[in-house]
């Protein structure tokens, strides 16, 4: 085991002496299709027993990547169309600040119906925007108002809410470089930024309550990527100071 695997562990270690259990979740994101790399994804959750909470673009969905015999496998609704409608001089989004709320939400309802077919069941009413972005606070004010229960997006949050009835958990550790080689980011980066998660949570920096989230894209993962998850998984799945969190248990009013 190398330094970056035992500076992880030593961090879960501090966890279970003080009584406490390190809760991670999955997210992978731009599923719409069924394609090599999202069947090898779904398999690995299926094989390795942990959930994975698909980011599915509705406008795109296909009901095939869903096999009725994975159990692991949730979907979750990734935009509309994931199409980037920011203004010029504007990161990219496909909410933008400039459109009408009215119009954002019609695009939004639209896909929800789209996704329910594809998905059925496995859907859970929760957005996650392209580009984990969204520009319009107003918009997100309104989310909870037209069904969704949860909004995630990329790094720490600040308050278990993004909004009034609107939980919020995001993801924090992204294993693709996407600067640089749009391959895997190496061992050592990944599991560092996890520890660093991992280390604000424990020491009050952070939000303790929020899961640490491992952000996946499963069409760019090369050979090193993907031997990293089945590693991370066969490590972690059976360890007593881990437990992998399933998203229909994330996204629920934390006084449910």
């Amino acid at each position: 085991m190398n330094a970056a695997w035992q500076v992880f562990f030593d961090e879960l270690a501090c966890w279970r002496e003080a009584g406490r259990q390190a809760d991670f979740w999955w997210r992978d994101d731009d599923a719409s299709g069924p394609d090599p790399a999202l069947a090898r994804l779904t398999a690995l959750a299926q094989s390795a027993q942990v959930p994975l909470a698909l980011a599915v673009i509705p406008e795109s969905a296909q009901a095939a990547i869903f096999d009725p015999a994975n159990t692991m496998v949730s979907a979750l609704q990734h935009g509309a169309g994931h199409h980037n409608l920011a203004a010029p001089g504007e990161k990219k989004t496909e909410f933008p600040v400039a459109e009408p709320v009215e119009d954002a939400l019609a695009r939004l309802a639209n896909a929800q119906v789209l996704l329910a077919a594809a998905a059925g069941d496995r859907a859970l009413p929760v957005l996650v925007p392209p580009w984990n972005r969204i520009a319009s606070p107003r918009l997100v004010a309104r989310l909870a108002g037209v069904g969704y229960c949860g909004l995630s997006t990329f790094g720490p949050r600040r308050s278990a809410w993004a909004a009034p009835g609107l939980v919020l958990v995001n993801t924090h550790v992204d294993i693709i470089d996407w600067r640089g080689s749009r391959g895997f980011v190496g061992e050592e980066l990944a599991l560092a930024q996890a520890t660093q998660h991992l280390q604000a949570r424990r020491s009050g920096q952070c939000d303790a309550t929020e899961p640490t989230g491992w952000l996946t894209h499963h069409a760019v993962h090369d050979a090193p990527a993907w031997a990293f998850l089945a590693l991370l998984f066969e490590r972690t799945r059976d360890h007593d100071g881990v437990a992998w969190r399933s998203a229909a248990s994330l996204f629920r009013p934390p006084s449910a």
